[in-house]
């Protein structure tokens, strides 16, 4: 399934070569069916060989982010088979999504407004870059459901981006956490009015898309390897690899001329 497949549950605009993911299900506060799933893990599984695509952003159609999964349509279908998930079921079949996020090459920027509750939350900690709109509330939500908050990564994303203290506030109450908030612990990048969580997303795409694609792609890759390094020399071995093939590149030696000549480089990811 590409880009231009007819989803019924997202919806993607390709914007050069920025892909525009809107989950769409606006009715429900887009909450996450079985379809949605489908299409999400067909979309964010095809990027890891989609070369045109350097970036991806990730936002909410209507009134909210993502409220987390559809319990009315989980709870009239029950735990049908589904053709992924490790064994788990629907369960794995879900996380499997969260990991393609985190194995997609392209930086992922969520643009969050009003509720992003389990499984949607999941999806902004997944993500690389998070803006919040002023209306954003965010929440692991799956503790006020007689369920575990260590859920969809939740338990691996959440202390590592705000620390275990408050890790451990947010995933043992279940409490939703604000846009000012979730900036003061470090959550996300920027608060805007919600209005403007498009145009405030522009500077980070701009800045990104004037770097080389392969400069971009292993900065993510070795940023993610390095979080959960063994050591400093575990992580500098990965630096050290990723240096010595982007330096063997065409497009660092364009990056040095242009920087000599003070000029826009010209990338050509070779």
């Amino acid at each position: 399934m590409t880009a231009q497949a007819p989803y019924e549950t997202i919806r993607v605009e390709k914007r050069g070569q920025v892909d525009w993911v809107t989950l769409n299900r606006p009715d429900s506060l887009n909450a996450i069916s079985t379809r949605m799933v489908r299409e999400l893990s067909a979309y964010f599984g095809g990027l890891y060989d989609d070369a045109q695509t350097r970036i991806v952003v990730l936002k909410g159609a209507g009134r909210a982010f993502c409220a987390g999964l559809d319990i009315k349509e989980r709870s009239t279908r029950g735990n049908e088979e589904v053709p992924f998930g490790g064994g788990f079921g629907f369960q794995g079949f879900l996380a499997e999504v969260y990991i393609k996020m985190r194995r997609a090459p392209q930086p992922i920027v969520s643009l969050v407004h009003g509720p992003a509750s389990g499984g949607g939350f999941a999806f902004v900690l997944a993500s690389d870059i998070r803006i919040a709109g002023e209306s954003a509330r965010m929440n692991a939500a799956f503790i006020k459901l007689g369920l575990s908050s260590c859920d969809m990564g939740v338990s691996y994303f959440l202390p590592r981006l705000v620390g275990v203290s408050v890790a451990s506030e947010l995933m043992l109450t279940g409490r939703f956490i604000n846009a000012q908030r979730a900036l003061a612990t470090g959550l996300v990048s920027e608060v805007v009015p919600d209005d403007q969580l498009e145009a405030a997303a522009q500077p980070y795409l701009d800045e990104m898309l004037a770097t080389s694609p392969m400069g971009l792609r292993m900065t993510k890759e070795g940023l993610s390897m390095a979080v959960d390094a063994a050591s400093l020399e575990a992580a500098m071995a990965i630096e050290n690899r990723n240096q010595v093939m982007c330096a063997r590149s065409n497009d660092f030696a364009e990056g040095l001329k242009a920087f000599l000549e003070k000029r826009k480089p010209v990338y050509t990811n070779s």
